[in-house]
């Protein structure tokens, strides 16, 4: 998982038990104004399989950076990212106001890829030749979405 999330990032890992502790009393302590993180479940068992969160939420500028994690490999792939996504942002269109959210991955992470656009995301823009993940590049690719093209989930 943290290969895909960190697209083989050397600086991010490994992940040890005291890391996670160290992270979670952090996220505990964030203003809400300015970021937070909800976790994933999967509604059919209630498992906690991810985490979700906004960050740099700007009012003034009405944008915020947004991310998703599916940590539990078997639930890859049944659409647990995208309504994540489109939850947060219905909380962050809705409660906050915001004006736009965008996300960013690595061209090799074909199945956040497909994540971001179910959920309404468009592609704005790659910077090429930017991830090195087992000595081939990647480009990183920036998603976004404004207000007027969010869409309300009225079926739940």
């Amino acid at each position: 998982m943290v290969h895909w999330a960190t697209g083989g990032d050397p600086c991010f890992g490994p992940v040890t038990a005291e890391g996670v502790e160290i992270a979670f009393e952090t996220l505990l302590r964030l203003n809400p104004r300015e970021s937070a993180v909800f976790t994933v479940e999967d509604l059919a068992d209630g498992a906690v399989i991810g985490m979700a969160d906004y960050r740099d939420l700007d009012p003034f500028a009405g944008v915020a950076t947004v991310g998703v994690t599916i940590g539990e490999r078997d639930r890859w792939g049944r659409g647990h990212g995208s309504d994540a996504l489109r939850l947060l942002a219905g909380h962050l269109f809705g409660a906050s106001g915001l004006h736009r959210i965008e996300l960013d991955t690595w061209s090799g992470n074909e199945r956040a890829v497909r994540a971001f656009t179910k959920a309404g995301f468009r592609e704005e823009g790659r910077r090429r030749s930017t991830v090195l993940v087992a000595g081939e590049r990647y480009d990183s690719v920036l998603f976004g979405m404004l207000r007027e093209e969010w869409q309300p989930d009225t079926t739940r």
